[in-house]
């Protein structure tokens, strides 16, 4: 059940719509914020927690505008839990050796559904923000790429460990990172398992902005006010621009620009459909 208490932004009333799993989910008018809960074990991640995270996407009402994702405590998430790789796996869950020696369609359903968790916070109609201290490991690094932009503190340690592992990262990471920093350097980011550090971060573009650890909320908070500042469609119709740019050539792009300039006009116009 939901209930109110006293937010950071908007009117100053957040609204708890879900908070299970590790994972709660507060709305304060047009800003809503999904928090991993699991300070003591660094937030690490397993099913039920994606299936939370999730489930929040789809718990969103549809007047928000922007999601702020962050995690309690020294670190932002330090990957999957390792009990994953036990022969038992998670209580109540089926278990990765059993997924494994599965068929080839139930494991591919597996992984998607895992995947949902990571795949929302790209909608056109939402702008979201990771903010990220401490460590971001793993699925935790891939949680953090997920979102449009990464607001991070000086301490802040990215590393992609899977491959240490014998896994390759599969929870929609390696588009984003490719994008990023260049397919050279993710694959180098990958295939080491080193951190990336907050100059580097700053550097490559994994991070928008760098401030110290106190800082993070009231930079936060500046940088949502600021998104809130040009009109919805707008935004939405850029994000959409941008997101399609990559996968069309130059003409299609120009078309593509022309399109959503006549939308916004007739919208402005009051002559949209």
């Amino acid at each position: 059940m939901a209930s109110t208490g006293t937010g950071n932004g908007g009117d100053g009333k957040t609204t708890v719509l879900l908070d299970t799993d590790g994972v709660r989910l507060t709305v304060d008018d047009a800003v809503a914020t999904v928090t991993l809960t699991n300070p003591a074990k660094r937030n690490v991640q397993n099913p039920a927690l994606w299936r939370a995270l999730a489930q929040a996407g789809r718990e969103l009402p549809g007047d928000v505008r922007i999601v702020v994702l962050r995690g309690e405590g020294k670190s932002f998430s330090a990957g999957l839990d390792r009990k994953a790789f036990t022969p038992e796996g998670f209580e109540g869950e089926t278990s990765f050796l059993t997924l494994a020696q599965g068929t080839d369609e139930d494991l591919d359903a597996a992984i998607a559904g895992y995947q949902e968790a990571f795949t929302w916070w790209r909608r056109p109609d939402l702008v979201s923000i990771a903010v990220v201290q401490g460590h971001a490991i793993g699925a935790g690094f891939q949680l953090a790429l997920a979102c449009d932009l990464r607001v991070v503190a000086e301490d802040v340690q990215f590393a992609m460990r899977e491959t240490s592992l014998g896994l390759v990262p599969d929870l929609t990471g390696t588009s984003p990172l490719v994008s990023l920093v260049g397919q050279g350097r993710a694959l180098e980011i990958c295939l080491t398992g080193r951190y990336v550090h907050a100059e580097e971060a700053a550097r490559s573009g994994l991070a928008n902005l760098v401030v110290p650890a106190a800082e993070l909320d009231g930079a936060v908070q500046d940088l949502c006010a600021a998104l809130l500042a040009p009109p919805r469609g707008a935004v939405i119709e850029t994000k959409a621009l941008l997101q399609g740019a990559a996968g069309r050539d130059y003409e299609e792009q120009r078309a593509a620009e022309r399109a959503a300039q006549a939308r916004r006009l007739r919208d402005l116009m009051g002559s949209g459909d």
